[in-house]
C-alpha cells in the first residue's frame, strides 16, 4: 500500500517478479479492494502463486516515525513484518514510509548479535560495468567509528553475495584521501579496518569516485549516504534526460557551443552503451542490514520495473541467506572497536 502511487505500481510488479521467477510466492498485504481488481482476469498460473494478506489500516507517508509505531497494529507495515518475524516469509519489500518501517523493522525482528544499528544498503552501478556497494544510506545519520566498522563487514558480504564480487575492496568516505583529512570516527574505523585481515580495506575514497568503480564497497555515516545517493541520482537522470530530448535548446552563446561540442564527443557514446545500466530504477531497493529478519526499502516514487527491481533484491538476499552470512562474519572479527 505504500509509495507514491501504492498498488497500482506495486500489484503489477509483483506479477511482472511473479513471471520472470517460477519458483517465487508473494505475500500481498493490504486493502483487499484496492488489490483485487487489479488482479482480475490475470494469468491464473501466477495468481496460483499470489496471496493477499488482509491488511486495513495503513502507515501515511508523512506519519512520524515515533506516531506511526504506536499506531502500527493492524497496519500493512506492520503485518508484513509480523509475516517475516513469523517465518511465514522470507523478506519484506515495502515502499512505505521509512522511518516507520526501520523503527518497526528494529523493534520487531532485532539486530544481530555484534550489531549496534542496521544501515540502509544499496547497490549502485559503476564505470568499469560492475556494483559498488554504498552504506549507509540514513538510518543512521551520526556514525560511531564501531558502527562505520559494523557496516564495513556487513557492506563486504553483500558485495561478495549480491555483486558476485570476490575478495571486495572497501573504502571509507571521506574528504581527502590523506590518512589526516576527515572527523575523528572516520579516522578511528580506518584504524580498526587496517588490522582486520577479513576486510579488504583500501583506505579512504571521495565522493567523485563513486561511480569510478575504484571500491566495491563505499561506507559512511547515514547524512554523507543519503546526500550522495541523491545527488548520483539526480544527476544521471538530469543527464539522461538531456540526451533523450529531441529539443536541444536554441542557446546559441559561445560557452554553450563549447559544453555542448565537448560534453557531446566525450559523454554521449558512453552513455548510450551505459543507459540500463546506470539508470536508477535498475538498482532500486535499499536492504536494511543488521537484522536478523531480510527487509527491503523501496524508494517511494518507485514505478513498476523499479519495484520490480526491490523484489529481485530481496529473492537474492534471501538465497544467499545473508543475516546468517553477516552473523557469521562477524564472530569472525577479532579486533573490536570502542
Amino acid at each position: 500500500m505504500g509509495g507514491d502511487i501504492g498498488p497500482r505500481v506495486t500489484v503489477p510488479a509483483s506479477l511482472q517478479a511473479l513471471a520472470s521467477n517460477p519458483q517465487l510466492t508473494l505475500l500481498l498485504v493490504g486493502h483487499p479492494d484496492s488489490i483485487s481488481p487489479l488482479l482480475a482476469h490475470q494469468d491464473a498460473e501466477l495468481l496460483s502463486r499470489l496471496r493477499v494478506i488482509p491488511a486495513y489500516q495503513t502507515v501515511a507517508n508523512d506519519a512520524k516515525p515515533s506516531q506511526a509505531i504506536r499506531q502500527s497494529k493492524g497496519t500493512s507495515m506492520r503485518i508484513a513484518l509480523e509475516l517475516v518475524k513469523d517465518g511465514e516469509a522470507g523478506a519484506c519489500v515495502s515502499a512505505g514510509n521509512t522511518g516507520a518501517l526501520m523503527g518497526l523493522a528494529k523493534l520487531m525482528l532485532k539486530s544481530i548479535d555484534g550489531i549496534e544499528r542496521p544501515a540502509l544498503m544499496t547497490v549502485v552501478p559503476n564505470q568499469l560495468k560492475t556494483k559498488t556497494v554504498l552504506l549507509d544510506l540514513g538510518a543512521n545519520p551520526q556514525c560511531s567509528s564501531a558502527m562505520l566498522v559494523q557496516f564495513a563487514v556487513m557492506g563486504s558480504v553483500m558485495a561478495e553475495d549480491i555483486a558476485g564480487i570476490k575478495n571486495p575492496r572497501v573504502a571509507l568516505l571521506n574528504i581527502g584521501e590523506e590518512e589526516t583529512k576527515g572527523p575523528d570516527t572516520i579516522r578511528e574505523a580506518a584504524a580498526v579496518l587496517k588490522e582486520m585481515p577479513e576486510i579488504n580495506y583500501i583506505g579512504y575514497a571521495e565522493g567523485n569516485e563513486l561511480l569510478t568503480g575504484k571500491t566495491d564497497v563505499l561506507v559512511c555515516d547515514g547524512f554523507a549516504g543519503n546526500v550522495t545517493l541523491k545527488t548520483m541520482e539526480g544527476v544521471i537522470r538530469v543527464i539522461l534526460s538531456m540526451f533523450k530530448s529531441q529539443n536541444e535548446g536554441k542557446s546559441s552563446s559561445r560557452l554553450y557551443k563549447i559544453v555542448k561540442k565537448v560534453v557531446k564527443k566525450v559523454v554521449t557514446k558512453w552513455l548510450n552503451k551505459r543507459f540500463s545500466h546506470l539508470n536508477p530504477d535498475q538498482y532500486n531497493g535499499a536492504s536494511l542490514l543488521g537484522l536478523r529478519g531480510i527487509v527491503i526499502k523501496s524508494h517511494g516514487a518507485a514505478n513498476i520495473n523499479a519495484f520490480n527491481a526491490a523484489i529481485a533484491l530481496a529473492v537474492q538476499t534471501v538465497e544467499k541467506q545473508v543475516p546468517e552470512r553477516i552473523a557469521a562474519r562477524l564472530a569472525m572479527a577479532s579486533p573490536k572497536s570502542n
